[in-house]
């Protein structure tokens, strides 16, 4: 089985690179080898690879920027996946595809399900709404696993972000009115792999499914969280999790809205592939080991 992999670079593709080699004979593409932003490109590598297993990892994620640059969010997270879907629907490979939380507003009080209303409230939730729509009205055979606050050891997230900061500065001031369940690249790439071996083997159905790790946190817990590990582990730091001080969104105004309530309810995917999903903290404490570990300062 031919498996093509589209944004092998990211956070998720890297650890993708991991899981899906010992499904099949492995294409793994960066921008440089497949630019999601040529569909006409695209569409020549499908034809070319002929895969049966498509898994597309690329997106563009730049959710401010996105504000002011929205025909290029759209070709990227709705007309590329647009391609693959046709691509999947008239060969009839199984494409995965990865989406948002940012398909809620974020008012529900609850986690939220499959089957919620979606209601973007930026440009970045609705292209990708639309990727997800692209694929699901095709009738393609699909995995779509939508996610929330992703994190790893490598590339740029929050995690990072914060323990750069916390070397550099006295304080920090974080949002603690938005929340959500940290997950790690890891957990998507590893549960990706275990819902496409299902699907082959005919046990999981096709569809819309809702991945993240159990728990949820705000960005100012998971910051907290992340000092103290750091700290434990002898990280040089000049701000540990004392200096930091809540705040609410209002006082971090970003071009983009963020949804308040990030949680997404994993119920479907769990009971479908007969797993109960880690705590967030098991893998943060993890990328936070990797970045921190023996005191070493990984992060300059």
């Amino acid at each position: 089985m031919n498996i093509l992999l589209l944004g092998k670079d990211g956070q998720v593709g890297r650890e993708l690179q991991r899981t899906l080699l010992p499904l099949g004979r492995l294409t793994a593409l960066g921008r440089k080898g497949a630019d999601l932003g040529d569909l006409t490109r695209l569409e020549n590598i499908l034809q070319t690879r002929h895969p049966g297993i498509i898994v597309n990892a690329a997106a563009y994620t730049a959710v401010d920027q996105a504000e002011a640059d929205a025909d290029t969010a759209y070709r990227i997270n709705a007309e590329a996946v647009q391609v693959l879907a046709d691509y999947a629907w008239r060969s009839g490979a199984l494409l995965v595809h990865y989406s948002t939380d940012y398909v809620f507003d974020g008012l529900k009080a609850a986690p939220y399900l499959e089957t919620d209303e979606t209601r973007p409230q930026n440009v970045y939730g609705r292209s990708k709404l639309a990727g997800e729509a692209a694929i699901l009205e095709s009738r393609c055979a699909a995995l779509v696993l939508r996610t929330s606050w992703v994190f790893s050891a490598q590339g740029n997230n929050f995690i990072k972000t914060v323990l750069r900061l916390a070397r550099e500065r006295d304080s920090l001031r974080i949002v603690d009115d938005q929340r959500g369940a940290p997950t790690s690249a890891e957990l998507l790439a590893d549960v990706s792999a275990l819902a496409i071996a299902a699907w082959r083997r005919e046990l999981i159905a096709g569809g819309l499914y809702h991945l993240t790790a159990s728990g949820s946190t705000s960005w100012y817990g998971l910051a907290r969280h992340v000092l103290q590990r750091a700290q434990d582990n002898g990280a040089r730091l000049r701000t540990g999790p004392d200096g930091l001080h809540p705040i609410s969104t209002a006082e971090y105004p970003l071009p983009a809205p963020r949804p308040k309530n990030s949680c997404l309810d994993t119920g479907k995917l769990s009971a479908a592939l007969g797993l109960e999903l880690p705590d967030w903290t098991a893998h943060a404490n993890r990328a936070v080991d990797q970045l921190t570990a023996g005191g070493a300062d990984h992060g300059r």
